[in-house]
């Protein structure tokens, strides 16, 4: 789990928005959860891999340089 974030801000349709956030209500997970999901999954799909921000793994990482 990442212990550090930061800010994505995404422009989406006001109507989209509020349907996402009902459906995430009544799922009772948050909508910052489901797009951490989707993005961790899209990366995932693709190969990508990476360090989550915080982790003791990148703190080695960073002390190599």
């Amino acid at each position: 789990m990442e212990l550090k974030t930061a800010r994505m801000t995404v422009l989406i349709d006001p109507s989209k928005k509020k349907a996402f956030e009902s459906l995430c209500a009544r799922q009772d997970t948050t909508p910052s959860q489901v797009v951490r999901r989707l993005i961790r999954d899209y990366l995932n799909h693709h190969g990508v891999t990476f360090v989550p921000s915080g982790s003791l793994d990148e703190e080695v990482e960073a002390s190599k340089a």
